[in-house]
């Protein structure tokens, strides 16, 4: 049996959640660190939308200085990239690497956008519905293309939960078994079909199909 399944929303789309803080030389500004509340005086940093002594911004692990390398932010606290690796990033369900960028969140695991794709067309499946078949993930279209019935009335895919009939040997809706003439329903009701389409007792002879 398959199963449907919508991936949970993500909030951050970048590539990737490290950055780099910005070096401003000396000037008029004196702003104020953001680490020790004084004021500076000569070059500083800007991260985070804050002002920094170069000497301060550190990483709140292993205390390196962040003034030349990657950091990323990670509940309130700065940590560079090998601390965020080592105890905070995500692995990977697929390939094993640990996960620095947009993290997915399906089938109760984390994986990198371009290792959950759909395994027909290999495109990222990223926060959109998908199918699971024999456990693989398979992207709408995909599925219903390869597994799916088609309803023979509006040629939309049956999915799990609706009402449908058998008729002509065909599958319908049950909404869409419909005399072709007059529209009404014909579930449950006596019919006719012309032309290989359906028609209620009243146009059983109709002309204009």
């Amino acid at each position: 049996p398959s199963e449907k399944f919508a991936t949970a929303p993500q909030l951050n789309e970048q590539d990737t959640l490290v950055q780099r803080a910005e070096h401003i030389p000396a000037g008029k500004r004196t702003p104020m660190c953001a680490h020790c509340n004084q004021v500076i005086r000569g070059p500083f940093l800007v991260a985070l939308g804050k002002s920094w002594h170069p000497e301060e911004f550190n990483c709140a692990h292993c205390k390196t200085s962040m003034a030349y390398i990657g950091f990323v932010e990670e509940k309130g606290a700065l940590y560079c990239e090998v601390c965020y690796e080592k105890f905070f990033a995500p692995e990977c369900s697929k390939c094993q690497r640990k996960i620095l960028g947009e993290v997915i969140n399906a089938l109760k695991q984390t994986w990198h956008v371009s290792c959950f794709v759909c395994v027909a067309c290999h495109n990222p499946i990223r926060n959109n519905v998908f199918h699971l078949e024999d456990g693989d993930p398979y992207c709408e279209t995909d599925y219903y293309a390869l597994f799916g019935t088609m309803c023979h009335g509006c040629e939309f895919p049956i999915e799990a939960g609706d009402r449908f009939l058998e008729a002509l040997g065909h599958t319908w809706h049950d909404t869409c078994f419909v005399c072709s003439v007059c529209s009404d329903s014909l579930e449950g009701q006596t019919f006719f079909s012309k032309k290989d389409k359906p028609l209620c007792k009243k146009h059983a002879h109709s002309i204009n199909i």
